[in-house]
């Protein structure tokens, strides 16, 4: 395949990819922010929705060939944790300091888990990573607030989940069908999650609706397209770039939300993507200077 057209398909499957993930935290936020639903019945949803709607589309994408879907029960288990601990987590902290300790945790477990591997990272590399994080934190900033300890440790524990499902993802040869099997093998721990919070579940229908969208659209198709796109990112790369996920989110409240257009947000972009880019072409940029 051209090198171009397969640049091309990687940046719209991460692009594709970061877009759900912006989605899925605003519908968490709607959702558990207004009370619509409990956390429990949010995640179980969530869940559930996704195995029914990566099902269907396996289903129809491999009607009559012998393509097994693998998956992992480690995989599982990590998503499992990231959207139980990401569902729990947002109902005591705010949308920034959320955003923070998640991403924080994410880019700082993939690069340590990387770097225990042995794969150790190039000076660009780290510097490109603290500039995307600088912008990520600027932008952020005026929204920040003292965090509850609880609240804390749970969205720690959540980007931890979802940096080890990540890396979990990057020897995917089949990416819908791992992710299907994946959100399948969720269904034992969806089952207790049920029987335990049976008698607290606190049901409403927009609170379901969220549930649906967040697991069927952003989560489940979102998770396979941004199982798609590891194949050709490094693991440092897929932890800065997930970084652009709240700015995603705050241009997405300019475009349908009528807010506002401020400095902060243009600045917050600009680094962001600036550190973006140091991550991904720093090094050869360096070594052709050299030469």
């Amino acid at each position: 395949m051209n090198k171009d057209v397969q640049t091309l398909k990687v940046f719209i499957y991460t692009s594709i990819a970061l877009i759900a993930f912006a989605g899925n935290s605003v519908l968490c936020r709607l959702a558990l922010g207004d009370e619509a639903i409990d956390a429990a019945s949010f995640t179980s949803i969530r869940l559930l929705s996704g195995i029914v709607v990566l099902l269907a589309i396996f289903s129809f994408m491999n009607r009559g060939k012998a393509n097994v879907a693998k998956g992992s029960w480690k995989g599982a288990f990590f998503l499992f944790a990231y959207a139980i601990t990401f569902s729990y987590g947002y109902i005591t902290l705010e949308t920034g300091i959320g955003a923070l300790v998640l991403f924080g945790s994410v880019q700082i477990s993939i690069i340590l888990i990387n770097m225990f591997k042995g794969n150790k990272l190039h000076s660009m590399e780290w510097v490109g990573a603290i500039v995307a994080f600088a912008g990520f934190v600027y932008l952020i900033f005026p929204s920040l607030a003292t965090p509850s300890a609880v609240g804390f440790g749970l969205m720690t524990m959540a980007g931890v989940a979802w940096g080890f499902y990540t890396l979990a993802g990057k020897g995917s040869n089949n990416p819908l069908g791992d992710t299907t099997s994946n959100f399948l093998r969720t269904l034992p721990f969806v089952l207790i999650l049920v029987l335990l919070s049976f008698d607290d579940a606190s049901l409403s229908t927009e609170g379901i609706w969220l549930a649906i969208l967040s697991g069927g659209l952003a989560s489940g198709i979102g998770y396979a397209i941004w199982y798609q796109a590891l194949g050709s990112l490094s693991a440092i790369q897929a932890a800065v770039v997930q970084l652009l996920v709240p700015v995603i989110a705050a241009a997405g409240g300019v475009a349908f939300a009528r807010e506002e257009i401020t400095w902060r947000l243009v600045i917050a972009s600009v680094v962001v993507l600036g550190g973006i880019m140091i991550v991904i072409t720093g090094k050869q940029l360096l070594e052709s200077v050299k030469q």
